[in-house]
């Protein structure tokens, strides 16, 4: 188990780069480390993205959305939650989730012509193109179960590029949701995590502590689960939501995720049903 998530992360490591800063802080802006220059806050206009408004920039859709499904975009930095939250999502929603690193390991693990790309770039220890993700997630996003019931696009695009790329193709999210928890609380989240090499099951020293102190003793931690390491993921994490703000700024929700899993999916929720009321309307009128 411990081999199989060593090699999940290896694969998504070779996802293309996104393009790294300060974290955001009060409700409905966002503040961050853009370059060396100085910083810049970025203000998402509350009215405007609870309105939930379709974007223009997009000509045509992948094919028309459906009034009772939502295609939903999720963001949010390493131990922000989001897993959990996704997996709330598609049991509420009943929405398919996409996660560009799988769709690519289940790619290369079929054989496809998109994996058999991907899997030459990786061999080559190089990162996988741009154009060969986002044709993977394009041709996800076209079968049937995602036009039927709607999408969970979790954690891409990752940058300006990626985003680009899907306007082109007329792929865009009803919804755009980014999970917002203080950094000093995600470090604790991550520098606290231990895997249990034997069953894969991973613990926290103070959130999820091991049962028994011979779980405990053979507890491992992951070589980038360190402080320092979180760190400069945060600040990739920060630049990459910075690069994304203009494509959808209109859509971008922002949700607190300094609180319980119950309180979390509450405001999702809150978010989702409306957003989905609306298209409804939209659609009808």
């Amino acid at each position: 188990m411990a081999s199989s998530t060593a090699a999940a992360a290896a694969v998504t490591s070779l996802l293309p780069p996104p393009v790294g800063a300060e974290r955001p802080v009060p409700q409905g802006r966002l503040l961050f480390r853009a370059s060396r220059a100085g910083s810049r806050p970025l203000r998402l206009n509350p009215a405007r993205h609870h309105g939930l408004s379709p974007a223009p920039r997009a000509a045509k859709a992948v094919e028309a959305g459906k009034a009772d499904h939502l295609n939903v975009m999720i963001a949010g930095a390493p131990a922000s939650g989001k897993g959990t939250q996704c997996e709330l999502i598609k049991a509420k929603y009943g929405l398919v989730h996409i996660s560009a690193g799988d769709l690519l390991r289940a790619e290369i693990a079929t054989g496809t012509d998109n994996g058999k790309q991907a899997k030459e770039f990786m061999e080559k220890g190089q990162l996988v193109p741009d154009e060969i993700v986002v044709n993977m997630v394009k041709g996800r996003l076209l079968q049937p179960d995602a036009q039927e019931k709607g999408w969970l696009l979790d954690g891409y695009p990752r940058s300006y590029s990626q985003a680009m790329a899907l306007e082109t193709l007329g792929i865009r999210p009803d919804i755009f949701i980014l999970l917002d928890v203080p950094d000093e609380l995600l470090v604790e989240r991550v520098v606290g995590r231990r895997l249990d090499p034997e069953t894969g099951k991973i613990y926290h020293l103070k959130y999820s502590p091991p049962e028994n102190e011979e779980i405990a003793s053979r507890l491992t931690q992951r070589f980038d689960d360190t402080e320092e390491k979180v760190k400069l993921r945060l600040q990739t994490h920060y630049q990459n939501i910075e690069s994304l703000v203009s494509i959808y700024e209109d859509v971008i929700v922002k949700v607190n995720g300094n609180t319980t899993v119950e309180g979390v999916f509450g405001e999702i929720e809150k978010l989702l049903t409306s957003s989905l009321d609306k298209k409804t309307e939209m659609v009808g009128s």
